[in-house]
């Protein structure tokens, strides 16, 4: 390397924003993931047999996709080759896969090729990679932020380990700014920066876990003090984080993610949950009508007769919500959710339905008693349908000692919460009126 390349280098280096600079050079550097690259995890142990195959990354943003991507070129010993599957096309990849072809039969060095969202690619174009990942020709890592496994082909996810990222933790993005301050060849170590404790927590939390964003934000806040040193207070990191885009896609990961998030919240009895990810549907543009349908389930499959008030209120929001629309209807939804959240829970109608439905489904098909059969024509009598019916309101409390079913079942148990503690009591003396006459009349017959 010539002296001017050695500057153009420096040069370019400078150019680049902090979180690039920052980006770890080896994976002893590399943060987070532990999961999975941590002493004896599966990637570490596939790195030191020098085993790697090809995988996929899957994650949310800023979480060292393509970092790892790059660092496991160098463990490898592979040739590194990025494309990204908005701009490529089918020539692209039977060019570079060509190439590694050839560097592999002249070298045997291998190809690492690096597919950046690699969900965008099409079927025939994902499936362009097939002979050439079984053959080994290429190590495939592909990143994507989309569920490989509705987004990726079959054959391409049977071939590939998949590896799912998680957010970085706080004490993860902590450990990466002071990296970024203290490091004076790449970061900001030749500047005075005195950081506060509640400003580095404050870029901690709100960085959601995308190392991107807190270290860009951090940047931010340095580039524009004038102070040296530079006090880097709470109200400075404010003032330097950006707002971030909500990843919400309608058909995806974060519409079926959050709503399972919100309903499992609602059920566990935590409001305080239950309206963040209601909150994040919402500011993601989550369809209203179908918050309002799932709430409408949920209070009969999960809160049930444990609060009878549960399914009116929820049927009556979603006629509200149509009625006043966003963004006033959040109101109408916040309360539904936290009533639900807070109300006692049962699921014994739930289950009920399904054990009924189980039996019937299963072939266990009952005949209607003859008394209970319709009598409204002229020769039911005959048959003796509707014969020895005992109609309830003539018997005490309404309930006449009589089989309704002809078989003895209980598929209805409640619980002994809020309001169905209440059934519970009322069903034990209902079952026992009705069974102690009628088995004694069924041993007689």
């Amino acid at each position: 390397m010539s002296l001017f390349d050695a500057g153009e280098s420096k040069n370019r280096q400078t150019a680049q924003p902090l979180a690039a600079r920052m980006r770890p050079r080896s994976l002893e550097e590399f943060v987070g993931q532990r999961h999975f690259l941590g002493p004896g995890k599966l990637l570490r142990r596939l790195l030191d047999a020098d085993r790697l195959g090809s995988v996929i990354f899957y994650g949310p943003p800023g979480t060292g996709k393509t970092t790892l991507a790059r660092l496991l070129a160098g463990a490898t010993k592979s040739h590194f080759h990025q494309v990204s599957a908005v701009t490529s096309g089918v020539k692209e990849l039977r060019e570079v896969i060509a190439e590694a072809d050839d560097r592999l039969a002249a070298s045997g060095r291998r190809t690492l090729l690096f597919v950046d969202e690699i969900h965008r690619f099409n079927k025939p174009q994902q499936e362009v990679l097939l002979p050439d990942v079984e053959e080994g020709v290429v190590i495939l890592v592909g990143a994507t932020t989309e569920n490989p496994f509705f987004t990726v082909v079959s054959a391409l996810v049977s071939r590939s380990r998949i590896f799912q990222f998680e957010p970085l933790s706080s004490d993860d993005v902590k450990t990466l700014i002071r990296r970024a301050i203290a490091d004076r060849e790449r970061g900001l170590g030749q500047c005075k920066i005195n950081m506060h404790d509640d400003a580095l927590d404050f870029l901690a939390e709100t960085s959601d876990g995308d190392a991107r964003r807190a270290l860009s934000a951090l940047e931010v806040g340095v580039l524009s003090s004038d102070d040296s040193p530079i006090e880097f207070t709470r109200q400075l990191a404010v003032e330097s984080v950006q707002r971030k885009a909500i990843q919400y896609d309608r058909s995806g990961d974060a519409h079926y993610d959050s709503i399972s998030a919100l309903i499992k919240s609602i059920r566990g009895s935590d409001p305080d949950a239950a309206l963040y990810w209601l909150a994040r549907m919402l500011e993601g543009g989550e369809d209203v009508r179908f918050l309002c349908r799932r709430l409408v389930i949920l209070a009969s499959e999960d809160v049930g007769n444990a609060d009878p008030a549960a399914l009116p209120l929820a049927v009556a929001a979603m006629h509200g919500c149509e009625f006043v629309g966003l963004p006033e209807c959040q109101l109408t939804l916040a309360q539904t959710v936290t009533y639900l959240a807070c109300a006692p829970k049962s699921n014994s109608a739930t289950e009920g339905i399904y054990a009924a439905r189980a039996d019937v489904s299963e072939g266990r098909l009952l005949p209607v008693p003859r008394h209970l059969r319709d009598k409204s024509y002229h020769a039911a009598k005959q048959l003796g349908h509707g014969v020895g019916y005992k109609y309830s309101h003539n018997s005490p409390d309404a309930i006449a000692k009589q089989d309704y079913l002809g078989v003895e079942r209980e598929y209805y148990n409640p619980t002994d919460r809020g309001f169905e503690k209440e059934l519970a009591e009322r069903l034990r003396l209902i079952r026992s009126r009705l069974r102690g006459e009628t088995r004694g009349e069924r041993r007689e017959g």
